[in-house]
């Protein structure tokens, strides 16, 4: 089985930046995480608001699956930036970015892996 070669978090994380500028949107880094292989967090708005957040989760056929995890289907009640503090004591090589841009997760999606 030959194992196939990946983006680094780093390169994924500026090729979906320059893609959102490319199309007249906004993306910024938050936290910087591992640069080869750390998790990715994506929050997603437009003009501001809607806010959710994208996680790539891994897949049996290993292409892409970005799944939104916020914001949560559960009558506990919690802020964004209480939930990204675990996620972060958890993790502390997650990469955090923001894109402000209509149907981002359709940019998401045609980037790839």
């Amino acid at each position: 089985m030959m194992i196939e070669p990946r983006l680094s978090a780093e390169m994924l994380v500026h090729s979906l930046l320059r893609k959102v500028s490319q199309e007249g949107g906004f993306g910024i880094v938050i936290r910087k995480g591992d640069r080869i292989s750390g998790s990715i967090l994506i929050q997603c708005i437009e003009s501001g608001q809607n806010v959710r957040v994208l996680e790539r989760m891994p897949s049996l056929d290993d292409a892409p699956n970005w799944q939104q995890i916020w914001p949560q289907d559960t009558d506990k009640k919690q802020e964004l930036s209480e939930y990204l503090e675990k996620r972060y004591r958890f993790d502390p090589d997650i990469w955090l970015i923001e894109l402000d841009i209509p149907d981002a997760e359709r940019l998401i999606a045609d980037l790839g892996q």
